[in-house]
């Protein structure tokens, strides 16, 4: 046993070593909402969870990792490993007045693995987004143009612990975020060389999420679980700065603003609560409705000035709101043992969300419909989880720009009994 739990903390550490290598190449689609604040924010959720529009506060299984509430990492089963790796493609179209945009993007999305500590307690580590930033757009201004661009996010790399007790679970996942947020203005005025001002955020810090669930058995057939999260408010760790570089002197960037995030940025109050409710005889199913609440109008943001008017910030007609989101979705396994296609696991879902960001008086809103499926491997163990998603992002009353996704994800749940003792005769 003591060389299986060896194996395990060397994958671990392989699995960390990878996903901070991952983590520089994951592409992010274009959309110019993602140039305010930190970023387009993400919920932790897995292609699993993402193919039910996003649920998982009240998810607790044995076969499928849930970083959105640690709670539910002491429902693995003392015997078995579980790694879980996913990537996704997304295509943009939006529309801005008359004008039509596209782009397409993806790569790798988030990295989990979970594992038993012992009969009452799991664990979980891994890598997943926490926020991300990529646009380029161009105006035409008097005597000149102006271009911008974005790009990077902020990552959380994690580490959960959690234990359960009489259909009760406690747990709490401590993350490090890391990553930049670089912002890009080119100015090109056609009297003089172009210049480019450059804003960026270099964060690196920590967070903490607890969790806890409460399982109800109703008769020997079927359960209802409910389940909370709450991450506290505190102040961010990191740097921000702006430098001002003239391009066609090919001269050094030159930092002109400088400032330490702590004491001016903060995370918020998160709220989290969801109810489930599962049914498991010959044919296998579950709903769950979550509600997540974060208080981003509570939470500090104080951007860097604009060097050519100390009395404007760098990014006027922007404040932080409340975000709120809502999702409901459910997963159907019509035989348990039926044939392989009976076997597989079919989901859909959908979801609502009013965003952290207020535009020249305009609240930003996001919803969208999934579905999926989930295949079983030969070995009945290991699951490839494939996603179908549409999704509209658009300010409200004034549209903005209004932005059609369609996404496709895909994610592999290994499952292994890494802790199973065979006897030898």
């Amino acid at each position: 046993m003591r060389k299986l739990y060896r194996r395990s903390v060397g994958v671990l550490l392989t699995v960390m070593a990878l996903g901070f290598t991952l983590c520089g190449y994951a592409q992010n689609v274009t959309t110019p909402y993602s140039m305010y604040g930190y970023g387009v924010i993400g919920d932790r959720a897995t292609s699993m969870q993402r193919q039910m529009g996003g649920v998982g506060i009240a998810m607790n299984s044995g076969r499928q990792i849930n970083a959105m509430n640690p709670a539910s990492y002491a429902s693995i089963d003392s015997l078995t490993f579980l790694f879980d790796l996913g990537a996704d493609v997304s295509i943009l179209w939006s529309k801005e007045g008359k004008t039509r945009h596209g782009s397409v993007g993806g790569g790798v999305d988030y990295m989990t693995l979970q594992f038993p500590i012992c009969k009452y307690m799991g664990g979980s580590a891994g890598f997943i987004p926490y926020s991300s930033v990529g646009y380029a757009f161009g105006n035409s201004i008097e005597h000149g143009t102006v271009e911008n661009q974005g790009s990077g996010g902020i990552n959380m790399a994690y580490l959960g612990v959690s234990g359960q007790y009489a259909g009760a679970a406690l747990g709490v996942n401590v993350s490090y975020n890391f990553g930049n947020i670089v912002n890009d203005v080119y100015s090109n005025p056609s009297t003089t060389g172009r210049t480019l001002t450059e804003h960026v955020m270099q964060i690196r810090d920590w967070d903490i999420q607890i969790g806890a669930q409460y399982t109800a058995r109703l008769n020997n057939y079927n359960r209802m679980t409910v389940g909370v999260t709450y991450s506290p408010k505190k102040s961010m760790h990191g740097s921000t700065w702006v430098t001002l570089q003239e391009m066609t002197l090919e001269t050094k960037p030159d930092t002109v603003s400088y400032s330490k995030m702590s004491g001016k940025y903060e995370m918020p109050n998160t709220f989290g609560a969801g109810v489930s409710y599962k049914h498991e005889r010959a044919s296998r199913w579950m709903i769950e409705f979550d509600y997540i609440c974060q208080l981003w109008s509570k939470a500090k943001y104080e951007p860097l000035y604009n060097i050519n008017n100390p009395n404007q910030v760098v990014f006027q007609g922007m404040h932080f709101v409340d975000r709120s989101r809502f999702a409901l979705g459910g997963e159907w396994v019509p035989k348990v043992r039926g044939s392989y296609m009976q076997r597989n696991a079919y989901r859909i879902g959908a979801y609502y969300c009013d965003d952290y960001l207020r535009l020249q008086g305009n609240r930003v809103r996001e919803y969208g419909v999934t579905a999926g499926i989930g295949l079983n491997a030969p070995s009945d163990k290991t699951m490839i989880n494939i996603g179908l998603e549409w999704k509209q992002r658009r300010a409200f009353p004034d549209a903005l720009i209004s932005e059609n996704y369609f996404n496709i994800t895909v994610g592999v749940n290994f499952n292994e009994l890494w802790f199973w003792k065979r006897k030898i005769r």
